[in-house]
């Protein structure tokens, strides 16, 4: 029994204590997620602060006009030639090539494997494109290098099969399965009813395919064929081993080059730190990171933008 005059206080029982286990359970993960975020945000922003850091000196040894221009990159010889035209060029021709490669056939792959295929192989099809996707770069730079130069010489009777057209078609195939899987996956994401419409006006399957889900999927294709480029644009070890290696501007297919991802995994191993060949390497860093964040600005464009298909 309560004695007269006794206050009781209570805390809601079970209820407030669940309510209250509820309010943690929202703040808890949306402080972790919004933490991770933010290192994220941070650890992007030093990595552009330090590449900016350790590239801008070397426009202290040589203007800007030389470095975008000058088709000479000697950074050891005396006086030293900053030139990062022919490697800038090397870049542009292997990701230009292996796109016109990579792009149709992967985007016709993506088309077989959404309409055509049946469905118990187009499971197939995916977990192979997705098993290909992981193959490491390394892997195909050896088989660039030790089988596929070798038969290119001989056959087309050239002075090295180490040149564009090898690192470009192997290239190809390293970007295909980001290119199709994901053109794959914008394709089976039109709606059936469009699909069932074509055939109910007379459309033929192969109309249907082509005028209807291609340009219902296009703004899905053409995300995914720039990030096939992007990673064009960052690959080292396929055009390290494959490519050539001479600084050159490419005139014909056969020709060797050295685009901007071998030449500072090939050199800053052995580059002083702080020298201005360090400085230069980094600076081709830079250059390479405003490509990727270009092609990442014109992806968020193409996918927020253009109005509804």
């Amino acid at each position: 029994m309560e004695r007269a005059g006794e206050i009781v206080i209570t805390t809601g029982g079970p209820r407030g204590a669940r309510r209250g286990a509820r309010k943690w359970g929202e703040i808890v993960p949306k402080g972790v997620v919004t933490s991770v975020a933010l290192s994220g945000i941070w650890l992007m922003a030093f990595i552009i602060f330090f590449l900016i850091k350790e590239g801008a000196p070397i426009l202290k040894e040589t203007s800007l006009t030389e470095i975008a221009l000058g088709q000479l990159w000697y950074p050891v010889s005396n006086p030293p030639s900053y030139g990062m035209l022919p490697l800038i060029a090397g870049s542009a021709a292997v990701t230009l090539l292996s796109s016109i490669m990579a792009i149709p056939f992967g985007v016709v792959l993506a088309l077989f494997i959404s309409d055509v295929c049946p469905e118990r192989a187009r499971e197939f099809c995916k977990v192979s494109l997705e098993i290909l996707g992981f193959l490491p770069s390394v892997v195909l730079g050896f088989i660039g290098m030790a089988v596929i130069a070798p038969h290119m010489q001989m056959k087309l009777e050239l002075l090295s099969g180490l040149n564009m057209l090898n690192a470009s078609f192997l290239l190809g195939i390293l970007i295909l399965p980001t290119i199709a899987t994901l053109s794959e996956d914008s394709l089976y994401a039109v709606p059936q009813a469009m699909r069932d419409a074509s055939y109910a006006l007379g459309g033929t399957r192969c109309e249907t395919m082509f005028k209807v889900v291609l340009k219902c999927a296009s703004r899905g294709i053409a995300q995914a064929a720039i990030l096939g480029v992007m990673r064009s644009v960052g690959e080292t070890m396929v055009v390290l081993m494959a490519a050539g290696g001479a600084a050159i501007i490419p005139l014909a297919m056969s020709d060797p080059v050295r685009p901007l991802t071998s030449t500072i995994a090939a050199e800053m191993g052995e580059t002083p730190v702080g020298s201005p060949h360090y400085h230069a390497l980094f600076f081709m860093g830079c250059l390479l990171l405003f490509i990727t964040i270009a092609l990442n600005i014109l992806v968020l464009r193409i996918e927020s933008g253009g109005g509804e298909k």
